[in-house]
């Protein structure tokens, strides 16, 4: 069974925990199984839901979104999701129409990227604790935005036949079709840590859970009408141009600790003809000796800070890396790039010591948002006064004084424009920031 190339479906809901990733990979991993070329894709920023579309697809996803990415970008992103597909099914994050106060179609806001490339949507709704008024819920979202189509909705945590019942009672008279319901099982959540879920390729028994999600979609899903339910359109694979490398052969540190790179940017390196080397700090591994430029991502520095700071090659090739070739931190990359990371019993650990800053993650506080970043000096990130933006979203906090703007990586507001002042660190050919790269302005 297959659906026209270059089709889509949007995921999403009224609210944030409603069950989107559990439906969004059901469908996908059913839709596998019955021999559709199927891709996922995430709305707005995240490094982990994309990693576990791509298990149960076998296919790349990769993160779409209106605010962090131009126009020229976003499709060139959405293009490559729909490469070699029949069908790209999109997960949103957060609430259907949630975003920072933007532009008509740039807010970030997953109802953005449906009305770009005319998806229907999909609405999972969190049934529990309502019954007729949850009907009343879909009907807001139905009429909120008439860019959108809601095709129909997929109700979750559902307690009872009877309660199912009530609920459709409900629906029945806003006009929208249910395409399946899902009932209240503990054995459906996948394991969850501060940064959302554990990542995919740290889920041991990942293709068993896909495979259980895949076959309570065959039984509780309307298949065949979600699929009839595909809509809209794809720019072509290859339209317009993704980010720039740092360099021609980037050492990109990557393990458990260090995972989080956006695809759209290893794809644009890799289009742009560089060569990515991965190595593991972990594993003491240092940057090779044959890269011209070392990107340390973010991830979870803080669960093995303890590891990191004994990784004694690592480290010190880090450091001979940096005196002649540049390197370049985000976050977790940033913290261990800085003079020592707290971890969350309070125990100390030196890092690399290569920026004048000190980090903690005993201390939580949720860092949270669109960052718009004007560059103070050339760097990997680019020339001096280039704008870049990027997403934030950590507990860990900087516990040394803020940088003055003389070794400052950028200037940075937030999404809505309000100035946070200078932000991130550089000296010499080393820089880092909390915030992730997306894109440029």
């Amino acid at each position: 069974m297959s659906v026209r190339a270059a089709r889509g479906l949007l995921v999403a809901a009224p609210r944030s925990g409603s069950g989107k990733t559990t439906v969004t990979l059901a469908l996908l991993r059913a839709l596998a199984r019955r021999g559709v070329a199927v891709a996922g894709a995430k709305c707005g920023p995240d490094y982990i839901d994309p990693a576990f579309h791509a298990a149960a697809t076998g296919r790349p996803s990769f993160n779409l979104d209106s605010f962090a990415m131009t126009d020229a970008l976003l499709d060139a992103v959405a293009g490559r999701a729909g490469a070699g597909a029949d069908l790209v099914i999109a997960e949103g994050s957060m609430g259907l129409f949630d975003g920072v106060v933007a532009e008509a179609g740039r807010s970030g806001a997953n109802a953005d990227v449906a009305a770009r490339y005319g998806w229907p949507v999909i609405l999972v709704l969190d049934v529990s604790g309502a019954a007729q008024s949850a009907a009343a819920v879909a009907l807001g979202c139905r009429v909120y935005d008439p860019r959108l189509h809601i095709a129909g909705v997929i109700l979750n945590k559902v307690a009872s036949p009877r309660h199912r019942r009530l609920v459709e009672a409900g629906l029945a008279r806003t006009g929208l079709a249910v395409l399946g319901a899902l009932t209240r099982d503990a054995a459906l959540v996948l394991p969850e840590r501060h940064l959302g879920l554990v990542q995919a390729e740290e889920t041991g028994d990942l293709a068993a859970r896909l495979d259980r999600l895949a076959d309570l979609a065959e039984t509780a899903l309307d298949l065949d009408a979600i699929l009839a339910a595909a809509a809209g359109h794809l720019p072509p694979p290859g339209s317009g141009r993704l980010p720039d490398p740092p360099g021609q052969r980037v050492a990109l540190a990557r393990d458990a600790a260090f995972s989080f790179v956006y695809p759209h940017m290893a794809a644009g390196w890799r289009a742009a003809g560089a060569e990515i080397v991965p190595f593991s700090p972990l594993a003491d591994e240092a940057p090779p000796e044959t890269c011209d430029a070392c990107w340390l991502p973010g991830g979870y520095p803080e669960l093995h800070a303890g590891r990191l700071a004994a990784a004694g090659r690592f480290l010190s090739g880090l450091r001979d890396f940096a005196r002649t070739r540049p390197v370049h931190g985000e976050c977790g990359g940033y913290m261990v790039l800085g003079e020592g990371l707290e971890d969350a019993e309070g125990g100390r650990h030196a890092m690399a010591g290569l920026l004048p800053v000190a980090t903690s993650y005993a201390r939580r506080k949720l860092h949270l948002g669109y960052r718009i970043a004007t560059l103070l000096a050339d760097g990997p990130l680019g020339p001096a006064g280039a704008v870049r933006v990027g997403h934030e979203f950590h507990y860990a906090s900087e516990s040394t004084a803020a940088p003055e703007e003389g070794m400052a990586l950028a200037r940075v507001t937030d999404g809505e424009g309000r100035p946070l002042g200078p932000a991130g660190h550089r000296c010499g050919r080393v820089s880092g920031s909390f915030f992730h790269l997306i894109g440029a302005r």
